[in-house]
């Protein structure tokens, strides 16, 4: 018997490992990176924050500049 993935070459070879695999280590195993989707409470939260900076930055920044109306 052989191994199926000692036939292969080239991009097939590449990727016939990565799929066993979605732990990504760096810097010798002290940084570990997982491949995956962000939470959704993640991505509210962003939005929240981008609405709070625009909130802020017109309100507390002066809004509109020079010759604003209000």
């Amino acid at each position: 018997m052989t191994d199926s993935r000692t036939n292969m070459t080239g991009h097939e070879a590449a990727n016939a490992g990565s799929e066993k695999h979605d732990l990504h280590e760096y810097a010798g195993g002290y940084i570990k990176a997982r491949e995956g989707v962000l939470p959704i409470w993640l991505l509210v939260l962003y939005f929240g924050l981008f609405a709070w900076a625009c909130y802020y930055m017109v309100h507390y920044w002066g809004g509109l500049g020079p010759g604003r109306i209000g």
